[in-house]
């Protein structure tokens, strides 16, 4: 089913909702769509378009807050199994094409000041970062229900793209001042160029990508963040919101417990996929946080590799009504793992929209989004 950028607002922020909404979040892991072809897949099941999913059409805003420019990309070895390349910042970057989506990175440009200054242009604000032909269309389509999201760097991965997870981590200690420098940079760009897009477009959903933490823990403190974070973010989401802005998602893998409070005073009032793996319970933070924070994600994708009764006592938990009135985006925790058999994603989707009170999966439903931003 197709929602209205209304709709959806009005779900996330505790609103009045007609119904709960059931999405995939990400799609299959790379090999899923040939083990399901072997177990007799149709094509609509292999594209994700015979399952009913919900979704909100949504418009990039226009503007571009990151990294714009850079080296030509290169291929510098390839055979069957891996691909590796220079990107645009000079980055080795290694793909093992069976198993990986993402690229990992095998160097980094930055490693101090000098090295810093070398690619701080690629990173400041310019007029060009402004596309006004798509803001136009994004305000058009708008309209028409579309959501408009506009994207900016993370706190903690912008630097940690940069000088690796490592380097990143050390520097909050050892370089404090190029880390400030590295945020304001981001800060400023992001500003001015959301400055300029809200004067003509009203951005719905602020969203930022982080992955800065694992199972364990996350990889920087709450007082970190209060420190380095929180005035990045929160200048970037006091302009926006000032402006219309409903949403700031942020987008982070792992057990982000212990940082949530100090990610709530700087803004943010979205979180996912909210991985059970790693001790994500969205029930458990619904209870804590009320109305003040909503989730996406949150069904934990490992439990589809095991029986149906897992499956139905997992969906019986995380779909009970304190998560399904409002609030709450439906779907796995990340990508459908390997070896998640067709029959057990299917009974996954009929159960889910059976728990919800979601009409069964219909021959003519052939719309589908990845709902991740």
């Amino acid at each position: 089913m197709r929602w209205t950028r209304d709709e959806y607002i009005g779900l996330m922020t505790f609103a009045e909702s007609s119904r709960p909404m059931f999405v995939e979040l990400f799609g299959p892991l790379v090999g899923l769509e040939d083990e399901w072809r072997e177990q007799g897949a149709s094509e609509d099941e292999l594209n994700m378009t015979a399952f009913c999913w919900d979704y909100v059409p949504r418009v990039d805003a226009g503007g571009v807050t990151g990294r714009r420019g850079g080296l030509t990309p290169q291929v510098l070895e390839e055979t069957a199994d891996h691909i590796i390349t220079k990107d645009e910042l000079g980055r080795t970057m290694l793909m093992f094409k069976k198993t990986a989506t993402l690229p990992l990175p095998q160097d980094y440009p930055v490693k101090d000041w000098e090295s810093w200054e070398k690619v701080k242009p690629l990173f400041t604000f310019n007029e060009d970062r402004i596309d006004w032909e798509q803001v136009e269309k994004a305000k058009a389509l708008q309209q028409e229900g579309h959501l408009v999201v506009a994207g900016v760097p993370g706190g903690f991965d912008f630097p940690r793209q940069l000088m690796g997870e490592e380097y990143t981590c050390l520097a909050y200690y050892d370089q404090p001042d190029l880390m400030r420098d590295m945020l304001d940079t981001a800060k400023d760009t992001a500003i001015k160029v959301l400055e300029r897009i809200t004067e003509k477009l009203v951005i719905d959903n602020l969203h930022i990508h982080e992955d800065m933490a694992g199972k364990s823990g996350c990889l920087i403190g709450p007082n970190t963040i209060q420190e380095f974070l929180k005035p990045y973010y929160g200048a970037v989401w006091d302009l926006v919101s000032q402006r219309g802005t409903k949403l700031f998602s942020q987008d982070s893998d792992g057990n982000m417990n212990a940082v949530m409070d100090a990610f709530l005073e700087c803004g943010v009032n979205v979180m996912y996929p909210m991985e059970p793996a790693a001790s994500m319970d969205i029930v458990a933070s619904r209870k804590k946080y009320g109305n003040n924070l909503a989730f996406k994600g949150g069904i934990d994708k490992h439990v589809l590799r095991e029986d149906k009764e897992a499956i139905r006592k997992e969906l019986e938990y995380k779909l009970q009504p304190l998560t399904a009135e409002t609030g709450t985006v439906f779907g796995l925790d990340h990508r459908i793992p390997n070896g998640t058999p067709l029959a057990n994603y299917r009974y996954y989707v009929h159960t889910a929209r059976e728990i919800l009170g979601l009409p069964p999966v219909s021959e003519d439903s052939k719309g589908w989004e990845r709902m991740a931003f």
